[in-house]
């Protein structure tokens, strides 16, 4: 078995296409109307149709679940949500975990929690640059020391 896609149920299919292409730079693979995926395994359907797959009401905004997206220019994402034509939800601004990894979480028009964060790599790569030992960094991230000190090298 493989799991092949995610879906979100939307109220409005057009939104959440351009919502999508245009913060996370997801393009339409196939539009069936109400039923659209989209690159990464994204499918985006329409609640009336999914209301009528499962014949019961569809609840938005669980706050149980997310899409996670790797980012490493988070500033220029930041400002990308900033300028952009959507008013975008925020449950958190930019913040910086304990292990260094710089996130931010918003909501999508249907309330779908969206996390970005910067790879743990690039997180490693910046203290580093920072001059951090690879022995602080390890401990710093709680990455494996034998990966951190190949982050290093690759430095060099």
């Amino acid at each position: 078995m493989k799991l092949k896609n995610i879906l979100f149920v939307v109220h409005d299919i057009e939104k959440s296409k351009e919502f999508y292409r245009s913060l996370f730079g997801l393009e339409v693979v196939s539009d069936f109307g109400e039923n659209v995926i989209l690159t990464e395994g994204l499918v985006l359907q329409e609640k009336k149709l999914w209301e009528s797959f499962i014949e019961k009401g569809a609840t938005m905004g669980g706050n149980d679940a997310e899409l996670y997206f790797e980012e490493n220019n988070i500033d220029g994402f930041l400002n990308l949500l900033e300028n952009s034509k959507f008013s975008v939800e925020y449950l958190n601004k930019c913040i910086e975990h304990d292990w260094g990894q710089r996130v931010i979480r918003i909501y999508d028009p249907d309330k779908h929690v969206i996390e970005v964060g910067e790879t743990m790599e690039y997180v490693a790569r910046r203290f580093l640059k920072s001059g951090m030992t690879v022995k602080e960094v390890t401990v710093k991230t709680r990455m494996p020391y034998s990966q951190v000190e190949l982050i290093a090298q690759s430095q060099l």
